[in-house]
């Protein structure tokens, strides 16, 4: 009698991904991780390893999780990994290609589970940077999507965003922004103080010594809290979303276009805590005060330098 030698089982990675840290990807996640955990199960030449997983939004957020399985891979620890599908593995066709090479050179396979693809079959890798180039397209083309659904809300204004609330606001049980008399007394007290000559740093300075709290709620209040609420068009009861400047909104449809970017200005929006009349001469203030100004659309520094000198002597 000649025993049988023992096989050896292949050790079987799992690497399950979404696109988002929101609560509600969580169940796309278990769901990846079950279907794929019964897939391997099927197989008794396999065993499962490790399950690997990542949260991300995109971009060049780190994958941990994918570090550490290539790592793995690396140690000899895997054979094979097993992921649903290509979009969920690359955000990309050369991010793809790079990390199937690297791994086909160290003896490892990647099966996509829905796509039914094995890069043990040679055959697949034209297929492979197809199936990549589409998964990529379909990504470019659902944040075209939000783009567009989130412009369609500019433009009906109906967009959430406009009702987004602020220091000296709230929101009644409708989500339309109504004002907060205590925080709205503060708004108008900069504004004043402002324009009766005071810099920001004194403004500061006059807050603190009245034990006002700032938007945070803490004792000390920053410049970047001042200047925001200096040039936040909601107090004088407009709201402007998007990235680059539209004309009136919606009333008047006319848009300035810079780019492929726009923003929209809904004027009366909300009841003003200040009147526009005294938003526009804090701006004009502003302006004045300002070491830059733009002369034939560049923008130069000027000659004198009244905010950095005012607050110098200070």
């Amino acid at each position: 009698m000649i025993p049988a030698a023992r096989q050896t089982l292949k050790k079987v990675a799992i690497y399950c991904r979404v696109s988002t840290t929101h609560e509600s990807q969580d169940e796309s996640l278990d769901i990846q991780i079950k279907t794929l955990k019964q897939y391997v199960a099927c197989n008794p030449k396999w065993m499962l390893y490790e399950v690997y997983t990542d949260k991300d939004s995109g971009g060049n957020v780190a994958r941990y999780g994918f570090q550490k399985m290539i790592f793995d891979c690396y140690e000899n620890r895997i054979d094979i990994v097993v992921v649903k599908t290509i979009s969920r593995f690359a955000r990309n066709t050369v991010d793809l290609l790079e990390t199937v090479s690297r791994l086909k050179s160290l003896g490892v396979e990647i099966i996509f589970h829905q796509e039914n693809l094995r890069t043990s079959e040679t055959d697949n890798d034209i297929l492979i940077s197809a199936l990549s180039a589409i998964a990529q397209a379909e990504s470019e083309s659902t944040g075209e999507a939000i783009k567009w659904g989130l412009k369609c809300g500019f433009i009906s204004g109906n967009s959430k965003l406009y009702s987004r609330k602020c220091f000296g606001y709230q929101q009644d049980e409708n989500g339309d922004l109504i004002i907060d008399e205590e925080a709205a007394q503060v708004v108008r007290l900069i504004y004043n103080l402002y324009l009766n000559g005071s810099s920001i740093v004194s403004i500061i300075r006059e807050l603190e010594s009245q034990g006002i709290k700032s938007p945070q709620g803490k004792d000390t209040w920053s410049k970047r809290s001042i200047q925001t609420i200096l040039t936040n068009e909601k107090y004088a009861g407009h709201v402007l979303v998007g990235k680059t400047y539209s004309g009136d909104f919606p009333n008047n449809k006319q848009r300035k276009n810079r780019g492929e970017q726009e923003q929209f200005l809904m004027k009366n929006a909300h009841e003003p805590i200040i009147k526009e009349e005294m938003f526009d001469r804090v701006h004009a203030e502003m302006q004045r005060r300002s070491n830059t100004e733009v002369v034939n659309g560049k923008t130069k520094r000027k000659d004198t330098h009244f905010s950095s000198k005012q607050e110098k002597q200070e």
